[in-house]
């Protein structure tokens, strides 16, 4: 009998402790499971840190390869810098790069499309395809900058013009304008701008018409862009992307006065108007040769035979001085201006003498005589004539040196060496445009670049023909499938393909363009693996031997900007960057 009630309680005792161990091995089990599910989401956590992390460095890369890719020895410039695949969508690791990615400027351009068909470009944004805001307000005729200003879409008299009272050197207010009387809180800088976006201090500047309906600043027209007063930003729903004043203006516009052919990059380039007409002479001869050299100091000394200009040129045109209204440079003072002329010539005479009379000849002209004539664009020097009147002979007793004259007689008539047709055009201008200037400045301000302004900017250059901005928008989209620049790498290029007349042309050269040498980049990492994308915006200025990133931004907090869908993936898994032959 105890014997069965022993074995009896032994026995639930052994299921009790089964059930224990079950209950244990369960929970370790569960814990486990736990574990590792957390381990898991651990590494997932991981992965996507570094993922992101990664796409960070991708971006950061993206900026300095740019900056690296614009030096003069790199041949970057020489490249398609509007659009190319090849050059602004390189892998790094396997699976991820950076895509520099920009605009695209004329929404009717069949190429510069994403993956996706969003139409965006791989390529830099040329800062000196917008209004740069600081040479306007600098501009002699403010009546032209104003008029510059309303070009814009929902920009008005009162808001250009205190704009424009916001950073000129002055306190008296503009005819519409504003000075510190009508603030409280800011009064106006009076000076240069550093950022486009102090003008939101300006009265009369709102976000809404300053940043447009482009909120994540990706150049695409986004649902939550097009939807009315659903969301943010506030947009009309038309369909249309409504851009902000911020993409037609700038404030860091300009380019080098330095020459870019890659053999001869960044030499100084030979000014057409120094003083020294010996020394232009045996520059242009070295460069050029003697007939050139002989023409140019002719056009120096006596100017052209007939008027360069259909019309007067403006004074505010960024490149021509006083003399562009026919007047001549001057000090302000008549017996200061006659003392430079007298020291100008001894010195000339001093350094160069050699003929009867202190004269000093070169081709048969006397170099030592003080230039009658500026020369106020290069367009000047195709299809034109010279008179000289009653030259000397050289010392030697010979004619000066050109075939196509006699040299060196009373009243001869020299042409130009370079004619003004298309073919003549198309061959000179790159080697003349790359080669002479007509100021000494290193660096020019404030030029459209033709090639990608904005239809809007193209109607706000001066004397502009009304009917040349379309003209321009569709002609120049051949250039966006142009692995070199080619004819579009001078402004030029609307001369030969007809859009405009000599005359026009000669006008409009102090204005544009067709490439400054300050771009913004917009650099996005991102992997095929996933774990997003990173955003970041760079302005570099290449208008010195060595870029500059002048500014830098982290783009992340408006948002992505780009799915998946809309960057292309990265086919190898092998880093490739662009060698310099395949940039050229």
């Amino acid at each position: 009998m105890r014997s069965a009630q022993n074995r009896q309680s032994e026995s639930r005792s052994n299921g009790s402790a089964l059930v224990l161990v079950l209950v244990v091995i369960a929970m370790l089990s569960l814990g486990a499971y736990t574990f590792s599910a957390m381990m898991i989401t651990e590494y997932q956590a991981a992965t996507t840190t570094t993922r992101q992390y990664q796409t960070r460095s991708f971006a950061q890369s993206g900026i300095e390869y740019v900056a690296a890719i614009l030096m003069p020895e790199a041949g970057g410039r020489e490249g398609n810098l509007y659009h190319s695949p090849e050059l602004f969508h390189i892998p790094i690791a396997e699976g991820g790069g950076f895509t520099i990615v920009a605009p695209l400027e004329d929404a009717a351009a069949s190429t510069g499309t994403m993956a996706s068909g969003a139409p965006v470009r791989m390529g830099l944004i040329d800062e000196s395809s917008k209004l740069n805001v600081n040479m306007l307000a600098s501009m002699e005729d403010q009546e032209i900058a104003r008029t510059m200003l309303l070009a814009l879409p929902n920009m008005t008299e009162d808001v250009a013009d205190a704009i424009l009272d916001w950073i000129d050197s002055d306190t008296e207010p503009r005819e519409f304008g504003a000075e510190a009387e009508a603030y409280s809180l800011v009064f106006p800088r009076d000076a240069p701008i550093d950022t486009l976006e102090e003008l939101l201090l300006v009265a009369g500047v709102v976000p809404d018409y300053f940043y447009g309906e482009d909120a994540n600043r990706n150049g695409i027209l986004d649902p939550n862009e097009n939807d009315a007063d659903l969301s943010m930003p506030l947009d009309n729903g038309d369909g249309y992307l409504d851009l902000g004043w911020i993409d037609y203006l700038t404030v860091r516009s300009r380019e080098g006065n330095l020459r870019r052919a890659v053999e001869f990059a960044g030499q100084p380039k030979i000014n057409v108007n120094q003083e020294l007409l010996t020394e232009l002479y045996d520059a242009l001869e070295v460069e050029f040769d003697a007939d050139v050299a002989r023409f140019i100091c002719a056009y120096r000394l006596y100017g052209p035979v007939d008027e360069p200009f259909a019309e007067s040129i403006l004074d505010s045109n960024p490149l021509m001085g006083p003399s562009a209204a026919g007047e001549e440079a001057t000090t302000g003072d008549e017996d200061t201006d006659a003392a430079l002329e007298d020291a100008a010539n001894a010195l000339a005479s001093g350094m160069f003498g050699g003929g009867s009379e202190d004269s000093v000849t070169r081709g048969g002209l006397d170099l030592s005589k003080a230039a009658e004539y500026e020369i106020r664009s290069l367009y000047e020097l195709f299809g034109s004539q010279v008179q000289i009147e009653g030259e000397s002979e050289s010392e030697n007793g010979e004619s000066g040196g050109s075939d196509q004259s006699s040299g060196g007689g009373t009243g001869e008539l020299l042409s130009s060496p370079w004619d003004d047709d298309a073919g003549t055009l198309q061959e000179m201008l790159p080697i003349v445009l790359d080669t002479l200037t007509v100021t000494d400045q290193t660096t020019i301000t404030g030029r459209i670049n033709v090639n990608q302004a904005r239809r809007e900017v193209l109607m706000a250059i001066p004397d502009m023909p009304l009917d040349l901005p379309d003209q321009i928008i569709a002609g120049r989209a051949a250039a966006m499938n142009m692995t070199e620049p080619g004819v579009y790498g001078t402004a030029g290029w609307l001369l030969i393909d007809g859009l405009v007349d000599i005359q026009t042309m000669r006008v409009l050269d102090g204005f544009i363009t067709a490439q400054g040498d300050v771009f913004r980049v917009q650099s996005i990492g991102h992997s095929d693996l996933g774990g997003g994308t990173t955003r970041m915006e760079a302005m570099i200025d290449a208008s010195e031997a060595v870029p500059k990133i002048l500014m830098q931004r982290d783009l992340g907090t408006l948002g992505p900007g780009y799915g998946d869908g809309d960057l292309p993936q990265f086919s190898t898994a092998t880093p490739t960057f662009p060698t310099t032959a395949a940039i050229q």
